[in-house]
């Protein structure tokens, strides 16, 4: 997961043209593979975990809320768009926010190994669909900042590195306390990152053919997360 932080490297590589074409699609799929994630795997553990009652829904809101608040108090706007669109490219923030995020994700998909290795698989698959366009999206927005590309790739990839820190710490902690409650919140985050980060941004004017396109691939990214889940569902 930390490696995957390596991927803007890509973005040096690439005409402006098509690395905006690539990250559009993307991140379209990104938006299907989060909600999909959150509705069809992380919570359906959750509720299995800690019971159908009111504390699961409390860990989805507080997600949500607490996503929120870190958008609006740390600036943090987890944002795809081409770095050309950034009217102000806070550069040290978005490291700070994503050295948060990290962590976060590495306590997600700690806790849902725990959990099971199928649900851990697939919280993996849904955070690597988010992560990769949203690597290449700081990584654009660091160079826009003025930073040199070999400067900007190692800080983006030390800032992953907080993914390995949030699974070990529940990997130390998974006897003394039940982590399901990260699922619930987990699922909270992925809602939020979709519903108010990501699809506002697909769904921005363009042309009709761009929005079909847009929105095929996030239905894509729901229906490939349910096939996952029907497939894990007929090897138990």
């Amino acid at each position: 997961m930390a490696v995957i932080s390596l991927v803007g490297a890509f973005a040096v590589i690439l005409t402006r043209s098509r690395f905006e074409k690539i990250v559009e699609l993307l991140v379209a799929f990104a938006a299907g593979a989060l909600i999909a994630g959150a509705f069809f795997h992380l919570i359906p553990e959750a509720v299995e975990a800690m019971g159908n009652d009111l504390p699961v829904y409390l860990w989805i809101v507080g997600g949500i809320v607490g996503f929120g608040i870190l958008e609006q108090y740390i600036h943090w706007h987890h944002c795809h768009l081409p770095p050309g669109e950034h009217k102000k490219p806070f550069s040290y923030l978005i490291l700070v926010a994503d050295t948060v995020h990290n962590l976060i994700d590495g306590l997600a998909v700690g806790a849902s190994f725990v959990a099971g290795t199928g649900i851990g698989i697939t919280t993996t698959l849904a955070v690597i669909a988010h992560e990769i366009p949203q690597e290449l999206g700081d990584f654009g927005i660091l160079i826009h900042g003025g930073w040199e590309k070999s400067k900007a790739l190692w800080f983006n990839f030390f800032s992953s590195l907080t993914f390995i820190v949030g699974a070990l710490i529940i990997y130390f902690l998974r006897t003394r306390t039940e982590p399901a409650f990260l699922l619930a919140f987990a699922a909270g985050s992925f809602i939020y990152i979709a519903a108010v980060d990501i699809i506002p941004e697909i769904s921005r004017e363009c042309t009709p053919a761009q929005k079909i396109t847009r929105y095929s691939f996030f239905v894509l990214g729901v229906l490939v997360f349910l096939a996952i889940k029907f497939l894990l569902s007929n090897q138990t």
